[in-house]
């Protein structure tokens, strides 16, 4: 017996068993509406996607081509269409992710406007978003199921295959899949994280994502000013989201620790040391520090303290922030990582400054050393120039060898290197292939299990409007969007192209019969428009 028609059978026992005040209600159309609806609240989402990413997680670590990707999403409509598309292509959601940004969170969806990527947006516009995205995939999930039960009425009536049809239904694969979530550095101390976290897993966030900046001093990871917090302020921020999965019944949610010390160089608390050698210690030795001989090394207002044995005192800004040691950076990624994942952290994110597999792997391959199944989510961030970066990778490289580089221009001249008559060589050729495969060779030697553009949907969105713009304002008139936006729609079968089956109008009708049954007042039918595509 199917799933479906089990179900059926189920509600009409129910139905039977309330006598005739259910007597309008039919089993089926009651059926039906529960399938489309497998997920009733957002701690079920986050249950079936941590699953998911557990599975997924386990798969990588059998065979580093298994790894994951997601596009990040400021809206529910561009995250369905991303899972739409996902699956129409590849007629699977398998391994495909939706990345939620804090970054894009801030420019598009603040009551305040577009805002600096500084956590100075609405905490709850971030779990607002995840309930949002969930709404629209469930949605799709709808959808496509209303199309396949309106197949099998169809197959009913007409003699059809109902059984491959039923089958269909029994097999259906959702459009809801994990949320890889952006807490920023927690919006506060470790109970305004733990409650944040909270909201954002009942809305159905299965990994949350948390950095080492400063709360009130975030930076975006591609921005200078970054200030870091010591490992212990850090690590309770983790406890605090772990405690939340474990009080809301996700054992096993997902946290991702960020650390983004390869970029910052500043740190707004000097830890307090208890035992030699611990991580307070560890976090202090990284200062920039001057040796104190005597009181008269001292200003008004410095601090010193004992490292090593010496007096010295650290380098402290106007601001009074403490500085760093010029070339810690490294050794600071590695300690936080190893730390995080120690202390509960399940996957890392280590913000670069380029995108360069060699370098990734530098500092993964040292985290190995002591957590040997240390696996990364990488940003392939837009804020990377990729074109020039691995233009003048492939660059250096040839440089290396020998090879020569006269028709070239100079390594250091950006703008002749991005210049349009360069896309045509040699050397742009090699630098294309590198992007094409930086997410694989990623994964098989730098231990990127989870590949994502955090701000994609951001830029597609201003290039197709600036496009459309340009055309429908200028001399192209209607055939700005006619040829490039409805044509292109049809012939890629776009279920946007039918908007209002898409907004769910066929759905509307159909539960208008479900209710009202031949009383149902249809928006559908021979004067609907959308006929014609």
């Amino acid at each position: 017996m199917t799933t479906y028609q089990r179900e059926t059978d189920n509600l009409a026992t129910l139905c039977q068993s309330q006598g005739k005040t259910w007597q309008s209600i039919n089993p089926e159309y009651a059926s039906r509406m529960r399938l489309q609806n497998r997920f009733r609240t957002g701690l079920d989402i986050a249950q079936y996607t941590a699953d998911i990413m557990r599975a997924d997680m386990a798969a990588y670590d059998a065979d580093h081509s298994q790894y994951t990707q997601s596009l990040g999403c400021w809206h529910g409509f561009t995250a369905q269409q991303m899972m739409m598309a996902i699956k129409r292509h590849n007629k699977t959601t398998k391994r495909s992710y939706v990345y939620l940004s804090g970054w894009m969170v801030a420019a598009l969806r603040s009551e305040f406007g577009p805002l600096p990527d500084q956590s100075m947006h609405e905490k709850t516009s971030v779990p607002a978003l995840i309930e949002e995205i969930y709404t629209f995939l469930k949605q799709a999930d709808a959808r496509e199921l209303d199309h396949l039960y309106k197949d099998l009425d169809e197959a009913k009536a007409n003699g059809g295959d109902v059984q491959a049809v039923l089958n269909k239904i029994d097999n259906f694969e959702s459009h809801v899949v994990p949320i890889i979530a952006d807490i920023d550095a927690g919006f506060g101390n470790e109970e305004a994280t733990y409650l944040l976290a909270k909201k954002m897993i009942e809305a159905g966030a299965c990994a949350i994502q948390i950095e080492n900046q400063v709360s009130d001093a975030k930076q975006c990871g591609h921005q200078a000013g970054k200030v870091t917090v010591p490992h212990e302020d850090f690590l309770a921020k983790i406890n605090a989201v772990r405690y939340a999965f474990l009080e809301l019944g996700i054992d096993n949610g997902i946290i991702v620790a960020r650390t983004d010390s390869l970029g910052a160089s500043l740190t707004q608390k000097v830890p307090v040391s208890k035992t030699p050698g611990d991580l307070a210690s560890q976090y202090t030795s990284f200062l920039e520090t001057t040796p104190v001989n005597s009181v008269d090394d001292l200003n008004e207002g410095d601090t010193a303290m004992k490292l090593n044995g010496q007096l010295c005192k650290p380098t402290r800004l106007d601001n009074g922030l403490y500085q760093f040691r010029e070339g810690t950076e490294k050794d600071r990624v590695v300690l936080d990582c190893v730390t995080s994942l120690q202390s509960g952290a399940d996957l890392l994110w280590i913000e670069t400054e380029k995108p360069n597999v060699k370098q990734i792997a530098e500092l993964v391959n040292r985290v190995k050393e002591q957590v040997p199944n240390a696996k990364l989510v990488y940003n392939n961030s837009p804020s990377f120039n990729w074109t020039l970066k691995f233009r003048e990778q492939v660059y250096a490289e040839w440089q290396e060898q020998g090879k020569d580089l006269s028709a070239y221009p100079s390594i250091d001249d950006n703008k002749a290197l991005m210049a349009p008559e360069m896309d045509d060589t040699e050397l742009a050729a090699a630098a294309d292939v590198l992007v094409q495969n930086f997410q694989k060779d990623g994964a098989r030697e730098a231990g990127i299990f989870h590949h994502l553009i955090t701000l994609p949907t951001y830029h597609t969105a201003a290039l197709s409007t600036d496009i459309l713009s340009e055309g429908y304002f200028g001399d192209l008139g209607m055939l700005a969007y006619v040829r490039d936006v409805q044509r292109q729609e049809i012939r890629r079968e776009q279920a946007s192209v039918k908007h209002q089956d898409l907004a769910g109008s066929n759905i509307g009708d159909t539960h208008k019969e479900y209710f009202s049954g031949d009383n149902a007042l249809k928006a559908g039918g021979e004067a609907n428009t959308m006929n014609q595509f």
